[in-house]
């Protein structure tokens, strides 16, 4: 916006002037990167207009066009969940895989997340018992919010998450001792080798790198696709849409049901039960 708007008086600036930059900006961007440039644009010159800085508001007179399609979000596939489960085995990214997978935590909910709003106990003798549970609270977000007042929320850990968890304890732990002086301490769940808060294209690299260890075609997935996997696995084993969005911190059914589910079956039970069914170990396998 800077570079194409930002030498222009507010004053001079016409709905041609918007028509023509948006019209450009539609060649590479896509129609919902136009939105936000749109409304961003049309309350900066809204402020402007309060304070008697331009007589009318020309962003509110032009169309958003219709930009380049988006690249679609994908799902995996149970199979290609227990190959990069299996592959993020012994690496850096196994706990963080393992519970963003599980739980549908947001890729900025997972770097936010800190020890104190981990509890791999619980409270098994309350009445009623409080199992072992992450409390989504934080977001690498400005002023470190969730994403909505919904998306705050506490989520009961299955057992796969909690056992990765605490490795990943003893991992930190060492690597805290391994840093010495250069530790930081932010109490952060998933951080540098020096405590600091993870990079998002570091944490797409490592992904990928599991992601092509597990046999898929590393540049077509991302972080964020561990979250659309978690709807359409709970989805496709059974469990009714209002309590997959209640999981994921949406406001209602309508952002779960068309952007994140990719596999519709009909309806059973809930989150962290039903996770433990469907990745049950070996052993779980032959005990039943």
């Amino acid at each position: 916006m800077i570079p194409d708007l930002g030498a222009r008086k507010v004053r001079e600036l016409s709905a041609d002037d918007v028509d023509k930059w948006l019209a450009s900006k539609a060649k590479i961007l896509s129609t919902r990167t136009l939105r936000d440039l749109h409304s961003i644009l049309r309350r900066a010159v809204a402020r402007a207009q309060k304070r008697d800085k331009v007589k009318r508001n020309v962003v509110l007179l032009c169309e958003i066009p219709e930009g380049k399609p988006g690249r679609p979000s994908k799902s995996l596939t149970f199979e290609q969940a227990e190959a990069v489960l299996t592959a993020a085995e012994g690496t850096p990214m196994r706990a963080y895989i393992v519970v963003s997978l599980l739980t549908g935590a947001r890729t900025e909910e997972m770097r936010a997340l800190t020890w104190s709003h981990v509890d791999l106990v619980g409270k098994p003798d309350a009445d009623p018992p409080v199992k072992p549970h992450i409390m989504v609270w934080r977001s690498v977000r400005e002023g470190g919010d969730t994403k909505t007042r919904k998306s705050r929320r506490s989520l009961a850990l299955p057992q796969r998450c909690i056992d990765a968890l605490r490795a990943h304890q003893t991992k930190q732990a060492f690597a805290r001792r391994l840093a010495g002086s250069r530790w930081q301490e932010t109490d952060l769940v998933f951080s540098s080798a020096v405590g600091t808060e993870l990079d998002a294209a570091n944490v797409r690299r490592a992904f990928r790198k599991v992601a092509e260890k597990a046999g898929l075609v590393a540049k077509d997935w991302t972080p964020r696709e561990l979250r659309h996997s978690f709807v359409s696995l709970l989805s496709d084993n059974g469990m009714p849409i209002e309590q997959i969005s209640r999981l994921m911190g949406h406001n209602g059914t309508a952002v779960t049901e068309l952007v994140y589910r990719h596999q519709l079956r009909p309806v059973i039970e809930h989150g962290a039960e039903a996770m433990d069914q469907i990745f049950r170990g070996p052993d779980e396998d032959r005990a039943a």
